[in-house]
């Protein structure tokens, strides 16, 4: 399916050290916000209070979260448990109190302007849990890095899964440097959804990478440079390209606008912004690392060895 048919390959390669430039400088920046600001890390790995809460009738979010916000105990998450009467309270851990004194100062504060509500279960998440988490999640990082490359090394050459994983690293460094330059709350959601821009990212990869690797056998492109031939690969997955990662983005986007203030943003800003990222370092970064890597049409076109039949 083709929203419109480009007649003529772009030059996407001409603009290679143009483009791996600004990769760089944001690479970079990413990292110096990384590492002056660091990531404001959520709950589940600084450890806190969590409160459950309920109702009688429906519960008002956003009176809920300016109430506990009067409290200044810090950055308190409120959100629902799946109905309106449910909700659930994520408090940061407070010196000198522990969950005991916070959830009894919450709910009289609550109680002030609605006498129905009703402490359900009260829950400390302690640090050693909170390193725990990270860890894991960490780890999980790590063999998700490790299968791309295990895959795509067996599915084309290692060229092209070390020029992917190096693209996928970029959007989840700068998906990070993001959220350390305007400190938005790192938690378990953000976590999943940078593990989802990894998948979804190397799924483009690979159709370009396939593309391209049709291409060198073609015999219509002989005659074409290394760089024309990835060129006509990108530009024949262009209009996929679009189709794909823009019913995506939107997609993402009503999450981020509609999906409320605590439960899924973090997880769609991380989206966004790995998805708009992705687009790019898969055409303009993992592409002109394969030059960088010296491929060439004799390495990605395994000579076919003939059986010599003996001449009776």
């Amino acid at each position: 399916m083709e929203f419109f048919h480009v007649k003529r390959d772009i030059p996407f390669m001409s603009y290679g050290k143009l483009t791996t430039a600004i990769s760089l400088a944001t690479f970079v920046l990413a990292v110096f916000f990384l590492v002056a600001k660091g990531l404001n890390f959520g709950i589940e790995f600084t450890g806190g209070t969590v409160m459950e809460l309920r109702y009688q009738k429906a519960a008002n979010l956003s009176e809920i979260r300016h109430q506990v916000d009067a409290l200044k105990y810090g950055e308190a998450q409120v959100q629902s448990m799946g109905t309106t009467t449910d909700v659930m309270l994520r408090l940061p851990n407070i010196k000198d109190k522990n969950s005991a004194q916070l959830s009894n100062e919450v709910l009289t504060t609550l109680q002030k302007t609605r006498s129905d509500v009703e402490l359900r279960k009260v829950e400390f998440i302690g640090p050693s849990v909170g390193d725990e988490l990270f860890t894991h999640g960490l780890t999980a990082l790590i063999l998700v890095c490790v299968g791309i490359i295990a895959y795509l090394a067996m599915r084309f050459e290692w060229r092209f899964a070390v020029s992917a994983v190096i693209a996928n690293m970029h959007d989840v460094v700068i998906i990070l440097g993001c959220f350390a330059l305007f400190q938005w709350e790192f938690n378990l959601t953000v976590l999943a959804g940078i593990l989802a821009v990894l998948g979804y990212s190397v799924n483009e990869s690979v159709v370009v990478f396939d593309r391209i690797r049709e291409n060198f056998r073609q015999p219509a492109l002989r005659g074409k440079s290394v760089p024309e031939v990835i060129d006509n690969a990108i530009t024949a997955t262009i209009s996929r390209t679009i189709i794909t990662h823009g019913s995506t983005e939107c997609m993402v986007l009503s999450m981020l606008l509609f999906g409320g203030a605590a439960a899924l943003h973090g997880f769609a800003m991380a989206l966004t912004i790995g998805i708009v990222f992705g687009i790019y370092s898969s055409v303009l970064v993992a592409s002109p690392l394969l030059l960088m890597f010296g491929i060439t049409r004799d390495n990605m076109i395994k000579p076919v060895k003939v059986k010599e039949e003996a001449v009776v």
